[in-house]
């Protein structure tokens, strides 16, 4: 059976902000009070698993385990289909030490043109993927996967958002999430499909 999350406080088990702030939007209407990893000084855990779900399951657990409380973790991604769903689970080392997005978004154009052939273009359909878990401190826990399908573009267009946000344009759509307003993308992107599956489990 599912399990309903009480209003109080929730860890978001990330110390990257952009997703933080993202998430702190999403809640804001349930009466969470939202406290991030890097507030809390918390350890990021290495990230072994071999899928989004795994990654943020693992994200969750350490998070709920260190401060007793439930805690909620992201882990997504970029997955490019002629780079058979690269940079997938890598997307942020894609980006370096720095965490470089620019030099990230790069990288993935290039390894789509080095796809080209002589008779046609290499194909640029691309998804982001997210993986939402929430690990409450008696290790129950909860899971919901998001996903958006869209195509890449070069050059990036748009300062809006963050990571590989102004090189993905959303299926159906003429801008990239670069440069879309953020009440916009909450309503379509992988973190939100995510998001309304937890919500409607969770509230």
């Amino acid at each position: 059976m599912t399990r309903k999350l009480d209003a109080g406080k929730l860890v978001i088990a990330s110390h990257n902000q952009g997703k933080v702030r993202e998430i702190q939007e999403l809640l804001a209407p349930f009466g969470m009070e939202v406290i991030s990893a890097s507030d809390l000084n918390l350890d990021e855990p290495e990230e072994t698993g071999e899928t989004f779900i795994e990654n943020s399951l693992l994200k969750a657990h350490a998070a709920s385990k260190a401060t007793g409380l439930p805690a909620l973790a992201d882990d997504s991604g970029l997955s490019v289909e002629i780079l058979e769903g690269a940079p997938g689970i890598f997307s942020a080392r894609w980006a370096g030490p720095k965490k470089d997005f620019q030099r990230a978004m790069k990288k993935v154009n290039d390894a789509i043109c080095d796809c080209d052939t002589d008779e046609q273009k290499a194909t640029r359909a691309a998804a982001f993927i997210c993986a939402l878990s929430i690990a409450w401190p008696d290790g129950h826990e909860e899971v919901f996967e998001g996903r958006i399908e869209g195509e890449m573009v070069w050059p990036p267009r748009g300062d809006k958002g963050f990571g590989y946000d102004p090189a993905f344009q959303p299926r159906g759509y003429e801008i990239t999430f670069g440069e879309m307003d953020g009440e916009d993308k909450h309503k379509i992107s992988h973190r939100a499909d995510a998001f309304q599956q937890l919500v409607s489990a969770c509230f």
